[in-house]
């Protein structure tokens, strides 16, 4: 077990018993977005938006897995938040959430993801980030959809899923309130081929990805722009391209300032992405971000229409 992770999990629970805006098992934080142009709305750049968390692979908290139900659950209790998840296919083709194609880093299992049914990956338990065995199990794809509903706004990243299979499951699922993430423009083409109001979380790093995305035709309003993992002067170049398209840009904290051992540096670069001009931070530790960014929260902005706090049984 690293001694960062030990550290990471002793920090996050004095979070939690000291957090002036303590969750009680009864509360959760919803993004109420029903429908594609509702999710469109939400994420465009006016100048005047909330800053928005997104939790890498759902989350990595203590206590809960990676791409788990329950880390989905635990984060909504204390902010509101939508999660990038990651889908691979078993031996007999059911998309389960799991970033590695293998399984003994997250899992009681071993091997490859695609060497099991799903049948016999119902049978292991999920670690969380330090390696600690819970009674959390994998999820499918189609589950975590339609957990989703009311609730939050899943991103799908790209693993072993072929496009079509991906598209097939959402169409099948009936839910237009997920977003897909495409590295290239010919995958934004394709997604947008099949549904012309898809959202998209699309890798957008450079003016010359920028410049294939428009030629591709694609809508701006169809996408958010993951920028890259560094706060840097360069940046406000892409700032500006796609803030006048009305595009949101992301910055993912989980290859770089999450990695930082220091809390109170953790928090400065958290609360510098959104002061360099970015809309949305991916983080390993969304509870952890949005607490560090609380006090950039706009009393108004276009979100908050659709965010609230309900009581749950």
């Amino acid at each position: 077990m690293k001694t960062s992770n030990i550290l990471h999990g002793l920090v996050y629970m004095l979070y939690l018993l000291t957090s002036c805006e303590k969750a009680t098992a009864q509360q959760r934080h919803s993004l109420n977005i029903k429908s594609n142009t509702e999710l469109q709305e939400f994420f465009r750049y006016t100048g005047k938006d909330r800053p928005i968390i997104s939790g890498h692979r759902g989350g990595m908290e203590y206590g809960f897995p990676e791409n788990s139900i329950e880390a989905f659950e635990n984060t909504l209790r204390y902010t509101p938040a939508f999660y990038e998840i990651d889908p691979r296919l078993t031996k007999d083709s059911v998309a389960v959430l799991m970033h590695d194609a293998t399984l003994e880093r997250t899992t009681t299992g071993t091997g490859k993801v695609s060497d099991y049914t799903y049948e016999e990956l119902k049978k292991l338990k999920l670690k969380d980030v330090q390696g600690n065995v819970t009674p959390y199990r994998i999820p499918t794809l189609v589950e975590a959809i339609e957990w989703s509903r009311g609730k939050t706004v899943l991103n799908l990243d790209k693993k072993d899923l072929p496009l079509e299979v991906t598209a097939k499951i959402l169409k099948q699922c009936k839910n237009d309130v997920v977003m897909v993430t495409v590295h290239t423009a010919e995958e934004a083409k394709f997604y947008y081929d099949d549904n012309p109001e898809r959202m998209m979380s699309a890798f957008v790093k450079t003016k010359e990805a920028f410049e294939a995305y428009k030629a591709a035709g694609i809508p701006w309003k169809n996408m958010i722009a993951y920028i890259g993992s560094m706060n840097n002067p360069e940046n406000a170049a892409l700032y500006k391209l796609l803030h006048a398209e009305g595009v949101m840009c992301m910055i993912s904290a989980a290859p770089s300032y999450d990695r930082l051992k220091a809390p109170g540096k953790r928090a400065a670069n958290y609360r510098l992405t959104f002061l360099q001009g970015a809309d949305i931070l991916e983080s390993d530790f969304p509870i952890e971000a949005s607490q560090a960014i609380n006090s950039l929260i706009p009393k108004k902005s276009t979100q908050q229409r659709y965010i609230s706090i309900n009581q749950i049984d």
